[in-house]
């Protein structure tokens, strides 16, 4: 197989992911061009160019070393489309409406390289969908290609493919995601949000009930579900924000669209949250909006309380009786929770009951191995 040599990439969309897809390519000293609508206002490539300027100010940092946000070059769809002729990969990173990007491909497709590769980064709709804009000369070098919020420090990325996408093209992305750019990949099978979101949007709602069950706050939950279970830091609350509530609500409705009682045992418990509902309906969108399910209030940390649609203090922490037995090996772990009789231990059984009964129901439709 001939290496497929990654020169320069296109990036389109320059809202978060798009921006740090962007920071993480020039981590690895690969050029960019990112793309976005031109501005209403001021330089046409206004929208791209704040978002470059931004990539500097967020923490944790995306980009390695400042200066090498001065590899990433602000472009319009208005004025640069030609710059995509010297793109060997380009890589759509807009909002998740199927009209939008059905509409972006159309636009780009008489400019795309015949050599080029071009990937969705869509986090839940259908890759074999989004390839019907494209014309046949394109859509044998089409696929999906879904990063991580933060794409830097997230090691997952998922792969997939259509009908139409030639094998080669798959190995050819892999080698360069996984050898360039330091990631791990999974491939998944074209089915709603894939393997992580769905596995894990329904592991977010499973346990958005179960805290609503047991009577739970949301910081003694992202205590038990962070790095005492073995997960990242932010655990599961924390982690919305981060990841965006809006975003998150449109997972949930990708599901939500594309399955059925029929399709899925557990479409039941795939209704939007009460309280996600709210947040989003106050415009309380997590990290981006700087409140979400949490805000800083000078220098404490705040958490939102649905009854009062109002921020009460948080830091609270599980009992240390579940950090120990969160310890043991598994086996052990697994038996005490599932014996476990107060709230916090019932509640831990109960989402991992929850998680191992929909991946094992799961594995075989959407994932090509265990």
């Amino acid at each position: 197989m001939s290496r497929f040599n990654v020169k320069k990439v296109a990036v389109l969309g320059a809202g978060v992911m798009g921006a740090q897809i962007a920071a993480h390519l020039v981590n690895v000293k690969v050029p960019v061009v990112l793309f976005d609508l031109p501005a209403k206002e001021g330089p046409k490539s206004g929208i791209a160019e704040r978002a470059i300027a931004n990539l500097k100010k967020l923490k944790p940092s995306p980009i390695g070393v400042a200066e090498d946000a001065d590899l990433i070059q602000p472009a319009n769809y208005e004025e640069h489309l030609k710059l995509l002729k010297g793109c060997d990969l380009i890589i759509e990173a807009i909002a998740e409406r199927m009209d939008w990007k059905l509409d972006l491909y159309t636009k780009i497709a008489p400019h795309v390289a015949k050599h080029a590769i071009v990937a969705s980064n869509t986090s839940g709709l259908s890759i074999t969908k989004l390839s019907e804009a494209l014309p046949d000369a394109i859509k044998p070098r089409f696929c999906g290609i879904h990063f991580f919020n933060p794409p830097r420090y997230m090691p997952l990325v998922e792969l997939i493919a259509t009908p139409t996408t030639q094998p080669v093209v798959l190995d050819q992305l892999e080698a360069f995601v996984t050898s360039g750019l330091g990631k791990g990949v999974v491939r998944a099978k074209d089915t709603p949000n894939f393997i992580a979101n769905r596995i894990g949007i329904a592991g977010m709602l499973a346990t958005m009930k179960e805290v609503e069950n047991f009577g739970l706050t949301f910081d003694l939950v992202d205590d038990l579900t962070g790095k005492k279970l073995g997960r990242a830091s932010s655990g599961t609350f924390r982690t919305a924000d981060v990841v965006g509530l809006d975003t998150m609500a449109h997972v949930i409705k990708t599901l939500q669209d594309n399955l059925s009682a029929e399709t899925d045992p557990f479409y039941g418990s795939f209704g939007t949250p009460p309280v996600l509902a709210k947040l989003i309906e106050l415009g309380n969108l997590g990290q981006k909006a700087k409140k979400g399910f949490y805000k800083k209030f000078g220098r404490d940390i705040l958490q939102f309380e649905l009854d009062s649609e109002d921020y009460v203090p948080a830091g609270g922490k599980a009992d240390e009786v579940y950090g120990r037995m969160l310890k043991k090996p598994a086996a052990e772990r697994l038996k005490l929770l599932r014996n476990a009789e107060g709230a916090q231990g019932r509640f831990l059984w109960a989402i991992l009951r929850n998680s191992f009964h929909y991946a094992a129901i799961h594995l075989e439709s959407i994932a090509e191995s265990a």
